[in-house]
């Protein structure tokens, strides 16, 4: 087989096992191949400051005793060369004797940025880029907006009746979708970087918002966006091992912020002229930390603030076949408006049903050509 495409689809499906494993690294796969077509090793990139993608195959290969002194790797995103955690991944192939490199697409990251494959060619290797580019990207959406626009891939996750009802008037909310809806939602919060949230979220329904309903091998961050810095110390939270809370703050309240601080929360002042969080610098900060995707996941008020001000690029929509008419909250508060040309552009992206409801991905129109 010589048709570099079945293998690059191949590691593509590698590349999508590390979806919520790899943060803040992009997912990456890696297939191995001789000239008679035979997959000598694979791998996909392990987590942060464990090995990559083609670190992975070549173990894989030499574990079977493969030698891949000429062969091909396929792999979804340029070899790295520069020197983190882990070694350059375009020098192992080099000492490898590796023959010939298939890739999907140039890295963004400014470190790496055709310098891997010009050490590739420098050394010799056949270099073929492009196969599966549009599909590594869109694996790596996050990945890609952090490296070219310095802040998050942002997805405003809402459940709501087919009318836009996400609660009654009462508060009532629970649940309007289905648990194949709800696990879904978990699905979508597990591949993120970290899970963001509003204050009035917090101490209304005080959640957990963590994964639960499906396997993940870490939690993402939370970040809680708190101008009065009014979280409560005790907030179920804080009960979740393993992840980081970020607290964005408008006033400085010495007291509260250290006893938040006790529970291990990172206080972070990001007031604007307003006394409210700068939500565009707290995108900026967010970036800076190594946060890919950001799941908005909050009250009508915040997500209403988010689209205010242009800062969501996604929106990932559970809707349920059930009319709960008005004098109930919606998706965002926002508006209104006064001409249409003002509302905003979006273009469908993916829509799928979950019995018995519809999940309808939603993206602000140009937004994913940045």
């Amino acid at each position: 087989m010589t048709d570099p495409h079945p293998f690059i689809i191949q590691a593509l499906g590698l590349a999508a096992q590390a979806l919520c494993l790899s943060n803040p690294n992009p997912r990456v796969g890696c297939v191995i191949a001789d000239s008679t077509g035979k997959v000598l090793g694979q791998g996909h990139t392990q987590q942060a400051g464990g090995p990559h993608a083609e670190v992975m195959a070549l173990r894989d290969a030499a574990a079977q005793g493969h030698d891949v002194r000429g062969a091909t790797a396929y792999v979804t995103l340029e070899p790295c060369a520069h020197q983190g955690r882990t070694g350059p991944c375009c020098d192992a192939l080099i000492q490898a004797g590796i023959g010939r490199v298939v890739a999907s697409i140039a890295d963004p990251n400014p470190l790496v940025g055709g310098q891997g494959f010009a050490r590739l060619r420098a050394a010799g290797v056949q270099v073929e880029v492009g196969p599966g580019a549009a599909e590594s990207r869109e694996l790596n959406i996050g990945f890609f907006s952090r490296m070219l626009r310095g802040t998050p891939w942002v997805r405003m996750k809402a459940a709501s009746s087919l009318d836009g009802v996400t609660a009654l008037a009462n508060g009532a909310s629970q649940w309007i979708t289905s648990a194949a809806a709800r696990a879904d939602g978990h699905a979508w919060r597990a591949r993120a970087c970290a899970v963001l949230t509003g204050i009035g979220t917090v101490l209304e329904d005080d959640p957990q918002l963590n994964v639960r309903d499906v396997a993940t091998p870490r939690q993402p961050h939370l970040v809680v966006v708190d101008s009065r810095l009014q979280t409560p110390p005790g907030a179920r939270l804080f009960d979740v091992p393993g992840r980081q809370v970020l607290i964005y703050a408008a006033q400085d309240h010495p007291e509260r912020a250290q006893a938040l601080q006790a529970r291990g929360a990172t206080v972070i002042q990001l007031p604007n002229a307003h006394g409210k969080v700068d939500l565009p610098a707290l995108l900026r900060d967010l970036g800076q930390r190594g946060v890919n995707e950001l799941h908005l996941e909050a009250g009508h008020k915040l997500h209403g603030s988010f689209l205010r001000e242009g800062l969501v690029d996604e929106l990932l929509l559970y809707l349920a076949p059930l009319l709960l008419g008005s004098g109930a909250h919606g998706l965002a508060n926002w508006g209104p408006l006064q001409a249409l040309a003002d509302g905003l552009r979006l273009e469908f992206h993916d829509v799928q049903m979950l019995n018995p409801d519809l999940r309808l991905i939603a993206r602000v129109a140009g937004r994913a050509g940045f």
